[in-house]
């Protein structure tokens, strides 16, 4: 198909994603800027069909990094209105829950706030169009553009109107083409262009590989009698077995919501396991069932989140760009909060931007390397904060118990361990065959407590137009038959918490093929992470598509 000429904008930076690492950076940059008195035109695009719609979190929201950015944030409106109050940590048995006469010290919340991260992004990106920041959603970034240097000019958005077929429709749009002095990279989790990045520059040569997690999120409207806003709840312990990282969160909200969630480390081994089936069993559980009895769920969704922590952190700047916020992996785990580290990430590339172009005048010479940023991370708290935990992950690849030992080690030491504890493995590295694991049988949903995907998938209000090329791409097609059924048992159709992979068969119940159910993905990136030969690519759909999850969530 022969491709039609893109119109073409130019910026001095361009934000590639609209969560709060790269609206920090926009604000930022705008914010010194006119402190200088300067003109720079600065452009965020972000995939979701709004600012928001695409972003997933607990969430409990430190404010350090907002209270730097805009100290005023209260007297503007910041949607942060339910303070921390009370925090309890749980170890779960299949039938009691033990109360911890004490939270981790990582898990004290006082000061902090329980957040719609959606919502939160909604208000800072009318902070950034109030300073003139241009925000476009619903454009998704589909490639990054390079100059003749090799250096990278800027990204170009999917072309628009392209059926299954590849051929252009009625409604054939071409993308635009977005160029940039600097490039800012805030995808998030697993980013599609991001992962490029790594690949062309080498950026992951000296850092461990990156570990991640599913977390598969609900929001519920309960009962008035039993909301408790600022109510804090962690759990540990069933209904994984001790071998697999994981764990839940229960955050009581304003207006009788409480988000729910549950997070598995996706280096677990066995091919059986379900992410989305473990959360809903614990759900049943007789300490949390309770809750939620007579209440109603009104939303759902999943996304990977980035565990490895500071051994994991890539080479963070090249030719023309930078990456920031969870697309470099800056989450505190111990703490389960990584919105303010990547917010102050955000920042921080943000004054090493505008350093660098500051200095250089020539808004025509090749695109240079922000390497003032990486510096400025290392002497902020940032650096100091995930350098303290960085052995707290790590240390549960050899088990619960183990992995406790090892936290109560590091915290008592405040993280002064002359050593490092490495990632060896990728997540899709670690699945043993299925004949090797037993089998769980997982209890049907109740429809009370528990649901099944589909219908979990209907609340996330996901949407992609049909008649498009799939965005879950294969780059073999005999693998999943071959490779994942063979030796694995298909785990495609249990780690995906949306129901998008099913291996169907004829009626006499041979010739399996994988089926992908495209339209139900909630862009979670797990296939792409947890395929075992590495043989899914995720690549953006048509902008715009994807979850629609509400305020809230």
């Amino acid at each position: 198909m022969a491709r039609d000429p893109r119109e073409v904008m130019e910026y001095d930076v361009l934000v590639v994603g609209a969560g709060p690492s790269g609206l920090s950076a926009a604000i930022r940059l705008k914010q010194l800027a006119n402190e200088a008195g300067q003109e720079l035109s600065v452009c965020v695009v972000e995939k979701g069909s709004e600012v928001g719609a695409h972003l997933l979190s607990g969430a409990v929201f430190e404010p350090h990094a907002l209270d730097e950015l805009i100290p005023d944030w209260k007297d503007k409106g910041a949607p942060l209105t339910t303070p921390a109050r009370e925090d309890r940590f749980l170890f779960l048995t299949e039938t009691k829950a033990l109360k911890s006469p004490f939270a981790p010290p990582q898990m004290h919340n006082h000061g902090n706030y329980i957040i719609s991260l959606g919502n939160l992004a909604r208000w800072m990106a009318g902070q950034a169009e109030e300073l003139g920041v241009e925000i476009y959603p619903g454009f998704a970034a589909a490639e990054v553009l390079y100059d003749d240097s090799g250096a990278v000019k800027g990204v170009a958005t999917g072309d628009m109107g392209i059926g299954k077929d590849g051929e252009k429709t009625a409604n054939y749009t071409p993308g635009m083409e977005l160029h940039a002095r600097q490039t800012i990279f805030a995808e998030g989790c697993r980013g599609s262009l991001t992962k490029t990045l790594f690949e062309r520059f080498d950026l992951r040569r000296d850092a461990d590989p990156q570990t991640y997690g599913i977390g598969i999120k609900e929001l519920w409207e309960v009962e008035p009698a039993k909301s408790q806003p600022g109510l804090i709840v962690h759990t540990i312990g069933w209904p994984m077995d001790p071998k697999t990282y994981g764990g839940s969160w229960l955050y009581h909200m304003e207006g009788n919501l409480v988000s729910v969630g549950f997070v598995v480390g996706l280096d677990y081994e066995n091919p059986h396991l379900s992410p989305f089936e473990e959360f809903q069993r614990y759900k049943t559980h007789p300490a949390i069932r309770p809750t939620f009895e007579g209440g109603r769920r009104i939303a759902y969704g999943a996304r990977a989140l980035s565990e490895g922590g500071f051994q994991s952190i890539p080479k963070l700047t090249f030719p023309g760009g930078l990456i920031v916020g969870d697309a470099a992996g800056f989450l505190n785990v111990p703490k389960i909060k990584g919105n303010h580290t990547a917010m102050k990430s955000g920042m921080l590339a943000a004054e090493a931007v505008h350093e660098l172009l500051s200095a250089q005048t020539n808004s025509e010479a090749p695109a240079r390397e922000a390497v003032a940023y990486p510096e400025k991370l290392k002497a902020s708290w940032v650096w100091s904060e995930l350098h303290a935990v960085r052995n707290i992950r790590p240390g549960f690849q050899k088990g619960l118990w183990a992995g406790l030992a090892n936290a109560a080690y590091e915290t008592a030491t405040k993280g002064k361990s002359p050593w490092t504890l490495h990632h060896r493995h990728g997540d899709h590295e670690t699945l043993k065959k299925a004949s090797e694991m037993p089998k769980i049988a997982y209890p049907k949903p109740d429809g009370v407590v528990s649901f099944d995907r589909l219908s979990s998938v209907y609340l996330s209000n996901t949407n992609h137009e049909e008649d498009q090329p799939a965005h879950l791409t294969l780059k073999d097609a005999s693998v999943p038959i071959a490779v994942n059924l063979a030796l694995y048992d298909a785990p495609e159709t249990r780690y995906c918490p949306a129901g998008v992979y099913e291996i169907v068969r004829a009626e006499d119940g041979r010739d399996p093929r994988l089926q992908i159910n495209a339209q139900n993905c909630v862009h979670c990136k797990t296939c792409d992470i947890k395929d075992p030969t590495q043989n899914i690519n995720w690549v953006v759909p048509e902008g715009g598509g994807g979850p629609n999850y509400p305020g809230g969530m």
